[in-house]
């Protein structure tokens, strides 16, 4: 709650995108006390009624708020690599209004009494996955029925397929009905214990290096298993390999399950990532120029779904630990926007829509929520200027996260504002 009453606002010819399939329009907008009041037509007469300062948004984008599918926070209370306090800040500041944690955490998130008291502290909406195994041990199935009775999402596990006999189990049994089970396509009994895929640039560096059957061969697996229990809503989770996205290219868009791919892997490989940056340790590994060019392209045409930050909080201790000892991960929502917006929409000529609905329209679709939208009377709405820039060492809005990969040098991008975090109001002085 802010000190003083926030002054009304006019976006004089901010970009618009309403909703999902929307043409993105010009028009003025009013905002009074973090709501929006008028949308174009008697905006500026409303504005002037009310004494709104005018702002000149010509180059800014109005927007409903991103959506994480998945990201994980081990301790939520006392955290020393995150807590939820932090990342709720930093994903509100990044311009997230929904996020949804894997079950992951000091005490796995596997039974209906471990998904109660993680509540977010102020606008951020927190969903949680319940567990498909207990403690992601691939031996026994956690309580379905019992996990989605208390309020998780869907069900996940952990980094790598389970057991095939567990997962036919599970579905069989069908106790998770028409929730999503997220899944990973990757097994780690086949990695060789690399930590980068096998290609022309990894040998060169003399990385050791993870074959990509790891992640084709359990996604043949999980993709029979669709095609033989086709009322479970099988998803896939963090797709990382051209040799996967061929796969499901091949299947007709009617049998082709949902699949997730870390924004991570759509901006970083083993060609582009010095050798000594952030980054490089996560799960699953990092893939060739070929890789990520294919992730990007299968984004683009809806082979794959959503975009996940896939959040994996380090401590600076454990940050410390050399890159083969180190827990994998990287964090820091407040890069997706930016980075995504310099690589896909001004390199690869993406629309704004397009980059929306991989980050916010599909991800809340993948969740099983109401797409998301523009509305008068509401606080849900971003503000995004791409064309500003910042320094994230800079940034106090920052995660308390050790292993964020792009804190260095300037980035070009940031959010200005959000419905959702009153606190957070990054106008520029000058007024129109």
């Amino acid at each position: 709650m802010t000190p003083n009453p926030e002054p009304p606002l006019l976006l004089h010819q901010v970009q618009l995108l309403e909703a999902e399939g929307a043409e993105l329009r010009r028009c003025d907008v009013l905002i009074q006390a973090g709501l929006l009041t008028a949308i174009g037509g008697d905006a500026p007469a409303q504005a002037k009624a009310c004494g709104a300062q005018v702002l000149d948004a010509q180059a800014w984008l109005l927007a409903p708020p991103l959506v994480d599918p998945h990201s994980e926070l081990e301790d939520p209370a006392t955290g020393s690599a995150e807590s939820l306090a932090s990342l709720e800040r930093s994903a509100l500041a990044a311009g997230y209004g929904t996020v949804a944690l894997l079950p992951r955490a000091s005490s796995w998130r596997d039974r209906p009494e471990r998904l109660q008291g993680v509540a977010p502290f102020g606008g951020l909406q927190l969903l949680l996955w319940g567990s498909f195994s207990h403690g992601a041990s691939g031996a026994d199935l956690a309580p379905h029925g019992d996990q989605l009775a208390a309020g998780a999402i869907g069900l996940a596990e952990a980094d790598q397929i389970p057991p095939l006999a567990l997962l036919e189990r599970g579905l069989s049994l069908g106790e998770c009905g028409d929730a999503p089970v997220l899944l990973a396509p990757r097994d780690a009994s086949l990695s060789q214990g690399g930590f980068v895929r096998e290609g022309v640039e990894a040998l060169r560096a003399g990385w050791p290096t993870d074959p990509s059957i790891s992640e084709t061969l359990p996604l043949q697996n999980l993709l029979a298993m669709a095609r033989r229990h086709p009322k479970r809503r099988l998803q896939l989770m963090n797709l990382s390999t051209a040799e996967g996205v061929s796969l499901l290219r091949e299947l007709p868009a009617e049998q082709r399950p949902e699949a997730t791919v870390c924004w991570w892997h759509l901006l970083a490989d083993s060609g582009s990532l010095d050798p000594i940056a952030e980054g490089w340790r996560v799960v699953p590994p990092l893939g060739t120029p070929a890789d990520r060019l294919a992730l990007q392209q299968g984004l683009a045409d809806g082979v794959l779904t959503a975009v996940a930050v896939h959040h994996q909080a380090l401590d600076a201790e454990e940050q410390l630990l050399p890159l083969d000892q180190r827990k994998p991960g990287v964090a820091g929502h407040r890069f997706v926007l930016p980075c995504l917006w310099q690589e896909l929409v001004l390199q690869r000529g993406w629309s704004a829509g397009q980059l929306w609905q991989a980050l916010c329209f599909a991800p809340a679709r993948l969740l099983g929520l109401a797409s998301p939208s523009l509305s008068l009377g509401s606080d849900q709405w971003v503000v995004f200027d791409p064309s500003r820039q910042w320094q994230p060492s800079n940034d106090n809005w920052g995660p308390q996260a050790a292993n964020q990969p792009a804190t260095t040098g300037t980035l070009t991008g940031q959010l200005l504002a959000s419905g959702l975090i009153p606190e957070l109001r990054r106008w520029p002085v000058s007024l129109a």
